[in-house]
């Protein structure tokens, strides 16, 4: 078999392949980088040297170095997306070498902060939300901003920092602050968990079958920072609150872990929801054990405003 470079040696020397190679060359020594890079590294870089990595000098100016002018970064045109290239010396040649761009850069440190953020059952464009968006007309909503960022500049493991309780109307905008808290925490790499209560506890109910509860339950137990969402809309049962919401609640008062809720009802409605189950039994003292770990875990603030889910 016919090796390469005999091929290549053969192409050469004919005269139509020559003139489209010297005419490609002449392209690639007159782009203005490779000019600026072969005077930088004048009495280094050797004829031999060009044409032994004419290929890789090719590659690179094929390839974009403007992020500015990039759309996306799944749009980007380089052939690794999101990185821009760079000519190095190595050894008897050059060589192309890729660094992340700016754009890579920020969508890499978006994504570790959203990977320091779980939810479960959650919208995930409550994920992407900023303290620095939120609306402040109402008091209320500007009380809640205040003092999420005294928890956000306070927290240190272990020291016991109260959370919040937001309760206010449908659509006021109380998970959009949960995910906004969340995303000021990841910036400082601290980790949260944000969790839609009536889904979950949906999802601990069909556990019972695969024998995943307990796994489940401690796992929301033990998350550094625990956000509960809707705490109210769940269907409740003595089973629920008892066996679920009580030992939750009670190993994170135990362990000082800072615990968040939203809710629809402020602290007397909910334990008046807590209080009677779906049977109709009452059971105040239950209730009044839930709601005494959960003033302990967190201070009250009620949001007011529009219903921005019909904007």
């Amino acid at each position: 078999m016919e090796r390469m470079n005999q091929i290549l040696n053969r192409l050469l020397h004919r005269k139509d392949f020559q003139q489209r190679y010297e005419q490609l060359k002449n392209e690639i020594l007159s782009h203005r980088e490779v000019r600026a890079f072969l005077h930088e590294h004048e009495g280094e870089v050797t004829k031999e040297m060009i044409d032994r990595s004419l290929m890789k000098l090719y590659e690179f100016i094929q390839q974009s170095k403007n992020c500015e002018q990039c759309p996306s970064l799944e749009q980007c045109k380089n052939l690794l997306k999101g990185y821009h290239p760079h000519l190095v010396l190595q050894g008897n040649s050059i060589d192309v070498q890729y660094d992340r761009c700016p754009t890579k850069v920020k969508y890499d440190e978006r994504k570790r902060q959203e990977s320091l953020i779980q939810s479960l059952f959650v919208p995930r464009e409550i994920l992407q939300a900023s303290l620095s968006d939120i609306d402040l007309a109402d008091e209320g909503r500007m009380k809640a901003i205040e003092l999420a960022e005294q928890f956000v500049s306070h927290y240190e493991p272990g020291k016991k920092v109260k959370g919040l309780y937001l309760y206010g109307s449908f659509g006021v905008g109380k998970t959009y602050i949960l995910g906004a808290i969340a995303n000021a925490l990841a910036k400082k790499n601290i980790s949260s968990l944000i969790v839609y209560v009536p889904e979950f506890f949906r999802e601990l109910k069909s556990s019972l079958q695969d024998q995943t509860i307990q796994e489940k339950l401690e796992y929301v137990k033990k998350v550094p920072i625990l956000m509960l969402d809707d705490i109210g809309a769940e269907s409740m049962s003595s089973w629920v609150r008892d066996d679920l919401l009580g030992p939750i609640l009670q190993y994170r008062m135990l362990e000082n872990l800072p615990t968040f809720f939203t809710s629809n009802f402020d602290l007397q409605q909910l334990a008046h929801h807590l209080t009677y189950s779906q049977r109709g039994e009452e059971e105040q003292m239950k209730a009044a054990r839930i709601m005494e770990r959960i003033r302990y875990l967190a201070q009250p603030v009620e949001i007011k405003g529009r219903n921005r889910r019909l904007d």
